[in-house]
């Protein structure tokens, strides 16, 4: 869960924490620009944020996580290459257009490029691009080309919200995090709502640290955070074809302890990670599964992800209803299909800490079925409100608490546990994603 439990009683209270934890480290600045575009694809306005972000000098020590989809955007196959230059010097992200599958998409991206160095007075291979949107569309190349000086006009050292603000596309509100560490600082930015089951990163990640560590150390570094947090988080079950994470250090405070460093890092990535859930397309209910006493963390990291991302179960939390049967038969069904030699005869389960299925059965009562609609009430983000005009809408623009609903899995047979953190399946979800184009 994250380092602390916060609540927001408006949406001008969350955006004075988010001022308050934007600084950003020494070495870097930030700018953005927006500019109106008509997609090839779909003839209609649309307006496109660019977001640099930029250090002072290039550094050769960064590190970056792509997505494992085997139909990766043309962002992500430049991103690959670019982990063998000698030096970033700054990164470059657009929203609206995803550039995955689109004709010339690699060629568009290193124009972007090139002319985003020629602002900055940096080599095209300095530069890395990241790209989030519709799937299948290409880039306005001609429109960000013309656009990317008043990015790099904009160029900022006070803060990093700009660029959170930037990045986003169906995100209800920008996720900051921050951690200070001998004399320097982590911060961290990320987008992400919908199409989300990290494997290896996920949605789009930017982290920036004035303190000096190394090439090998960050990337192993990074590994494991990511691994912590963003791998195991999931709203909806579906690996984007556009998953970056990316960590630089601009070197400026020396003599970090990398055991120190690694810690907090690990923290940024978490209380992102969870952000981003909470943040998901019409999440209204967060899950934290935390799975105990398993044969291996594999089993205990699937098992979680099975449950956080089984519909019917997702269904009945979003309606605050305690169905456990289908936590049952989510639990049943993985372990069926992917762990067939498991014994679930020790398996003991609880929902807000009250216990509801041990010995094989259910351990229900009427006032335990009313405590746990309690539980599911209070960890409830917003209620879904009726359709305006047909269309579901999220009636908030912030995070008004961190509540979770948390569901513990006791398999009584290892050593193992892992935690996953889910979202719910709500009428919102559906329709913002039957609308997402159109």
């Amino acid at each position: 869960m994250p380092s602390t439990q916060l609540t927001f009683a408006s949406r001008e209270a969350h955006h004075a924490w988010l001022t308050a934890q934007a600084k950003l480290p020494a070495g870097f600045r930030v700018g953005t620009t927006r500019f109106d575009f008509t997609p090839r694809e779909a003839p209609k306005p649309a307006r496109m944020t660019l977001t640099l972000i930029a250090l002072d000098r290039p550094t050769p020590d960064f590190a970056a996580l792509f997505t494992r989809n085997a139909l990766p955007g043309a962002p992500v196959v430049i991103g690959r290459r670019r982990l063998d230059a000698p030096a970033l010097g700054a990164v470059i992200v657009n929203n609206k257009v995803s550039n995955v599958c689109a004709p010339g998409g690699v060629e568009a991206s290193e124009r972007i490029c090139a002319e985003t160095a020629r602002q900055l007075g940096l080599a095209a291979g300095e530069i890395l691009p990241s790209s989030t949107g519709v799937i299948g569309w290409g880039l306005p190349v001609d429109a960000m080309v013309a656009a990317l000086p008043a990015a790099a006009a904009a160029l900022a050292r006070d803060s990093i919200l700009p660029a959170a603000e930037g990045i986003v596309t169906t995100d209800l509100y920008p996720k900051i995090r921050c951690a200070e560490l001998g004399g320097g600082r982590i911060v961290g930015i990320a987008k992400g709502a919908g199409m989300i089951e990290p494997n290896l990163a996920t949605m789009l990640v930017y982290l920036l640290t004035d303190l000096a560590v190394p090439r090998a150390a960050l990337r192993a570094m990074l590994a494991r955070a990511v691994d912590a947090s963003f791998n195991t988080i999931s709203v909806d079950s579906d690996t984007s074809t556009s998953d970056t994470v990316a960590l630089l250090a601009s070197g400026r405070v020396p003599g970090v302890d990398h055991a120190a460093f690694e810690a907090a890092l690990t923290t940024v990535c978490r209380d992102l990670a969870e952000d981003v859930v909470r943040n998901g397309e019409g999440v209204r209910h967060v899950m934290r599964v935390a799975v105990t006493r398993a044969p291996n963390t594999a089993l205990a990291r699937a098992l979680g992800k099975a449950i956080v991302n089984a519909p019917l179960f997702k269904c009945a939390v979003a309606g605050n209803d305690p169905n456990v049967g289908r936590l049952v038969q989510a639990i049943g069904k993985h372990v069926g299909a992917h762990a067939p030699d498991t014994d679930l005869s020790q398996l003991r389960l609880t929902l807000g800490g009250i216990e509801i299925f041990a010995q094989g059965v259910f351990q229900l009562n009427p006032a335990k079925e009313t405590a746990l609609v309690a539980h599911l009430r209070s960890a409830e983000l917003y209620a879904s409100a009726a359709p305006k005009d047909g269309v579901f809408t999220a009636p908030i623009t912030f995070p008004p608490h961190e509540r979770c609903v948390e569901i513990g899995v006791d398999l009584g047979r290892g050593p193992a546990a892992a935690t996953v953190i889910g979202g719910d399946l709500t009428h919102e979800y559906v329709s913002e994603n039957a609308d997402y184009r159109s």
